[in-house]
C-alpha cells in the first residue's frame, strides 16, 4: 500500500497524453485492448455497472454534471467520471457530491498497480496514465456499489479509453473543431471519431448538429441498429429569462413538458446541455430509475460546475471559463455582449499548444478594452510569443504579455478598476491555477 502522494508519483510516472501536444491518434497508440485487459483482471467492475456515455466536442462536461445532480437529487448514488481536473486529481472520481477520498485513491490505485504488475510479468505491457485513471474509476465505483455512472469521454470517442462501457444511453454533445492533429482536420472526421461510442442496439441523444455532422450520426446509427433522439425534435428547449447568474427555461420532451426551470449555469449553450441531461434520464426510466418531475426540477437548480463562465464576486468582477476553442469561446463572448457591453473588460488568455489560436482571438479579443496574454504551468502550453501575433490584429490595442498566471490576474485587476470586468479564458489548465491561486479549494 502507499501514501496518496506516492500514489500520484505512481500515476504521473505513466505517459500522460493530457501534456502532450504531438502524438498519433490511431489504433496502435490508442486502442481498448490494454483497457480490456485490465479490466479483466480486475474482475472486469465496468460490465457490473450502469452507464450513461457522454461525448461530444462542447458541453460534454456540463451535460455529465447536470445528469449526476438530477439522478443524485432523485436519490440514487451516482458516480461521475470527468476529465481533466481543475485543481485537485481527485475532482475526476466523485460519488455524489463527493471527491474520492485520498486514501480511497491511494486504495484503488494499489489493487491496479497489482493488477499492471501481473500483466508486465507475462510481456511488454505499457497503458497510459488515462487508462489506469479509468480502471481507477470503474473499480472504485463498483467497490461502492453505486446506483449509476456519468462517464465523461476524454479524447475522441472510438478509441477513448472510456469505451469498453455498455451505457444505457449514449450522448453525444455539439461537435466542433477541436483537437485537429489526433481526430481530423475537418468536422466530419471529428463527428466519426465521436460517433464511435454508439454501440450496436443502443439508445443516443445527439445535440443541436451542423446537417453533415446530423446526417453522419444518423447513418451511423441506422447501421448498428441504435435508437437515436434529437434535441431540437425529440426535446425542445427554449429560453425564458436569462441573468448573469442564472436562467430560466422551459423544455418539452416526448415525455413531459416542463414549463418553468431553474438553472445556475449561465450561457445559453447550456440550454442544449440540460435539456440532453433531462431526455437522458426520462429515457432511463425504462431500466428502473424513476425520476420524477420534481426530482428533475430541485436537480438542475442544485447543479454544481466550475470553470463554465463562473461568476467570482468583487471588485472587479472575475469570469473564469473553460473556452479553448473557437465554438467554445464564440458562445462565450455572445454572454459577454449580453451582460457586459457596457462594462471596462480586460481579457486574460491563455491558451495550449496545436488549439485554433486565430478564432478564439477572433470571437474575445475585439470585446476586450486590453488583452493580456499569459502562460499556464503545462508542457503544452503555447509561450505568450507566440499567441501575440495571432491575435494582434483582432485587439484594440497591442496586446500585453505577462508570462506569470498571477502577476496576469494582479494587472488584469488593475486595469479594470473596481467597476470592471477581468475574463479569464482560454484554457482549463488557466481557470484551475487561478481557482488554486485564490484558494478556492473547498472539496479538494
Amino acid at each position: 500500500m502507499f501514501s496518496y502522494e506516492e500514489a500520484l508519483n505512481y500515476l504521473d510516472s505513466f505517459i500522460n497524453y493530457e501534456k502532450k501536444s504531438n502524438f498519433s491518434y490511431n489504433a496502435r497508440v490508442f486502442n481498448l485492448e490494454r483497457m480490456q485487459r485490465i479490466l479483466r483482471e480486475l474482475g472486469n467492475p465496468h460490465l457490473k455497472l450502469k452507464t450513461i456515455h457522454v461525448a461530444g466536442t462542447k458541453g460534454k462536461g456540463s451535460t455529465a454534471a447536470i445528469i449526476t445532480s438530477i439522478l443524485n437529487t432523485a436519490g440514487y448514488r451516482v458516480g461521475l467520471y470527468t476529465s481533466p481536473h481543475l485543481v485537485s486529481p481527485r475532482e475526476r472520481i466523485k460519488i455524489g457530491p463527493r471527491f474520492i477520498t485520498p486514501d480511497e485513491f491511494a486504495s484503488c490505485l494499489w489493487e491496479t498497480k497489482l493488477v499492471l504488475e501481473r500483466l508486465a510479468s507475462r510481456g511488454t505491457f505499457t497503458p497510459s496514465f488515462f487508462e489506469i485513471y479509468t480502471s481507477m474509476g470503474f473499480l472504485y465505483f463498483f467497490q461502492k456499489k453505486i446506483d449509476i455512472a456519468v462517464i465523461e469521454v476524454g479524447l475522441g470517442g472510438r478509441l477513448d479509453a472510456t469505451n469498453v462501457i455498455h451505457p444505457l444511453v449514449g450522448i453525444i454533445t455539439p461537435i466542433s473543431l477541436d483537437h485537429t492533429r489526433q481526430l481530423g482536420s475537418d468536422i466530419l472526421s471529428i463527428a466519426r471519431e465521436k460517433a464511435g461510442i454508439i454501440k450496436p442496439g443502443s439508445r443516443i441523444i445527439t445535440s443541436l448538429q451542423d446537417r453533415p455532422v446530423l446526417q453522419l450520426i444518423e447513418k451511423i446509427c441506422q447501421e448498428r441498429g441504435a435508437t437515436l433522439y434529437k434535441i431540437g425534435e425529440d426535446a425542445k428547449f427554449r429560453l425564458i429569462k436569462a441573468t448573469p447568474r442564472y436562467q430560466r427555461f422551459e423544455v418539452k420532451s416526448i415525455y413531459r413538458s416542463y414549463p418553468d426551470l431553474f438553472l445556475p449555469l449561465p450561457g445559453e449553450h447550456q440550454l442544449q446541455n440540460a435539456a440532453s441531461a433531462i431526455l437522458a434520464v426520462e429515457l432511463i426510466r425504462e431500466d428502473g430509475f424513476k425520476v420524477t418531475k420534481g426530482s428533475i426540477e430541485r436537480g438542475l437548480r442544485k447543479v454544481d460546475w466550475p470553470g463554465r463562465i463562473q461568476l467570482i464576486s468583487g471588485r472587479p468582477l472575475l469570469i473564469l471559463d473553460c473556452a479553448h476553442n473557437g465554438a467554445s469561446a464564440r458562445f462565450l463572448a455572445k454572454y459577454l455582449q449580453q451582460f457586459y457591453s457596457r462594462k471596462k473588460l480586460i481579457l486574460v488568455l491563455a491558451i495550449l499548444k496545436n488549439k485554433d489560436v486565430k478564432s478564439i482571438g477572433e470571437a474575445l479579443c475585439p470585446l476586450a478594452d486590453r488583452v493580456i496574454v499569459t502562460q499556464v504551468k503545462s508542457p503544452r502550453a503555447l509561450p505568450p510569443e507566440e499567441i501575440y501575433p495571432k491575435i494582434k490584429v483582432n485587439c484594440r490595442f497591442f496586446p500585453l504579455v505577462e508570462k506569470e498566471v498571477k502577476n496576469a490576474l494582479e494587472k488584469a485587476k488593475i486595469m479594470a478598476g473596481k467597476s470592471g470586468v477581468v475574463v479569464a479564458t482560454g484554457s482549463v489548465y488557466l481557470v484551475g491555477e487561478i481557482l488554486e491561486l485564490m484558494n478556492k479549494k473547498t472539496k479538494v
